[in-house]
């Protein structure tokens, strides 16, 4: 019913074209309007004012000669003052657009190895940008934003670049490794050290002791026992500790074996103490 009495609806982010009898006319905004078909008006097409984006995968060479695919993210609109351009003057956006993604990518990497690629990604959306900035305006359209969202080597050099970073990162873990097996012997070194000098200051310390206990009892059974010498007393105390020693091992339920000389001069002096002990019996 509206189209018969020339009445149209456009929606919102959208505007129509007009034309009468053939020739553009002017750009209807959103709303309702009345287009009388038997004067000519007429609407020829539409236009929708919303940003839309075109991903364009592009493949190219790297100055290092590897084959990569870029593929750029194009954010566009059309611009509501120049609808008439966009409309009229492009019969299809997308390839246009493409087609300038394309020869700016196939421009800018050539010139850089392989890790520039990855490390200027900006640079080259911002070329792809500008160049299609000074394009589209004239027919209409407005770039919003141009992203580089992927750039993929070949599958093998994928692999090698793998390949490379992982024999890196085990030659990091392998000198950490080596660096820390270094400092950990460093410091049982030190603590060996350290603790074989405590031991040898504690036996040195526990001998000055015996020797100062050894001295006092001398002089004490001197001074005591008149006529007897320094090495009388030393005789006696040594006979004292090896009693001592004799009565310790027979106490202990433990010991089950007694350590004698078994050399040849031990021989000779046991066999001394039997004779002694003969004799001294025979003389009773």
């Amino acid at each position: 019913m509206g189209q018969a009495l020339g009445l149209i609806q456009i929606d919102q982010s959208t505007v129509a074209i007009k034309e009468t009898f053939g020739k553009f006319d002017a750009i209807l905004e959103p709303g309702c309007h009345c287009l009388p078909w038997c004067i000519g008006q007429q609407i020829a097409g539409y236009l929708s004012l919303r940003v839309q984006q075109l991903d364009v995968k592009c493949e190219t060479k790297t100055k290092d000669n590897v084959f990569v695919n870029v593929v750029a993210s194009v954010q566009y609109r059309a611009l509501a003052d120049k609808a008439s351009d966009a409309f009229y003057k492009l019969s299809n956006t997308r390839e246009q657009i493409q087609s300038y993604v394309f020869d700016v990518i196939r421009a800018s990497v050539p010139k850089m190895i392989l890790d520039d690629v990855f490390e200027q990604k900006n640079e080259i959306a911002k070329a792809v940008e500008n160049e299609l900035e000074k394009a589209m305006s004239a027919y209409g359209y407005e770039i919003v934003q141009t992203l580089i969202v992927d750039i993929e080597p070949d599958v093998n050099v994928k692999r090698a670049m793998n390949e490379i970073n992982a024999a890196a990162r085990m030659r990091l873990a392998a000198t950490e490794k080596a660096e820390a097996e270094k400092i950990l012997q460093i410091k049982r070194a030190e603590g060996d050290a350290e603790s074989k000098y405590l031991a040898g200051l504690g036996i040195a310390r526990q001998r000055q002791a015996i020797v100062d206990g050894l001295r006092d009892s001398v002089l004490a059974f001197s001074e005591n026992v008149p006529g007897t010498s320094s090495k009388d007393v030393m005789d006696m105390v040594l006979v004292t500790q090896y009693f001592d020693t004799m009565k310790d091992i027979g106490a202990s339920s433990k010991s089950s074996a007694v350590f004698i000389p078994h050399g040849p001069g031990a021989v000779r002096d046991i066999a001394a103490q039997i004779r002694d002990g003969q004799l001294q019996g025979s003389m009773v």
